[in-house]
């Protein structure tokens, strides 16, 4: 991001709303507000004496089928590497969830939160999961009206899902978006024009059975050059 007028990068610094200075990261310690302007000091000393051996560990809470864990609440994925000394129970673990296709329900503390994690074994080593709390997921918006189909649009529907099915291989996929980004910057550094990109004709209303149908034609027909 650049200033508007003069250009320049816009910078985040951190600085002191009562020196009003620039403040860098050895400079700042953490309080908690219990009063107006009134803060307790918690160094990083005190932060750490009320972690429990347990708190600096992943334990395992319970055990779960993965299909039982609801995606809305997955945050992140880390790679799970075991202590010096731990790699039988690591590989122990990762065997036993996989041969019953279950995962791990574990906690540990990161920095100062409690972290809800799924283990989820892989046929190299274990994914690390992070889930949200149930009182940090959003409420669904307002459910959309239940309507009712025709079985030939429902079978419409599932023969171009079969159509379109195969194996997901995710080295197939690129970010074509930011390819064209690219591409538009190079442009410009060149003193070219940027073209617009290729738009569908007509208006942004769809026709859902039409776009499925043309869909599925074309698959069909697409197949049927691929044999020939």
């Amino acid at each position: 991001m650049l200033d508007k007028e003069s250009k320049a990068r816009i910078r985040y610094k951190k600085y002191c709303s009562h020196c009003n200075k620039e403040v860098t990261a050895k400079d700042i310690i953490k309080g908690y507000e219990y009063e107006k302007d009134k803060y307790v000091i918690m160094t990083e000393e005190e932060l750490e004496k009320i972690k429990t051996k347990k708190d600096k560990t992943i334990h395992i809470i319970q055990f779960a089928k993965l299909s039982e864990v609801d995606q809305l609440y997955y945050e992140k994925n880390y790679y799970g590497i075991p202590d010096t000394g731990a790699e039988k129970a690591f590989e122990l673990l990762r065997q036993s969830l996989l041969t019953q296709k279950k995962v791990a329900i574990a906690k540990t503390v990161i920095g100062t939160r409690e972290n809800l994690l799924v283990l989820y074994p892989t046929k190299d080593g274990l994914i690390v999961k992070t889930l949200f709390y149930q009182d940090e997921v959003v409420a669904p918006p307002k459910q959309v009206p239940k309507v009712k189909l025709e079985e030939s649009e429902l079978e419409m529907a599932k023969m171009l899902i079969d159509t379109m099915t195969k194996p997901f291989d995710a080295t197939t996929f690129k970010d074509e978006y930011q390819e064209r980004l690219r591409e538009a910057i190079m442009t410009k550094i060149q003193g070219k024009e940027i073209i617009t990109a290729d738009a569908e004709p007509g208006n942004n209303v769809i026709d859902l059975m039409e776009a499925l149908q043309k869909s599925l034609d074309l698959s069909k027909f697409d197949k049927l050059s691929g044999t020939a």
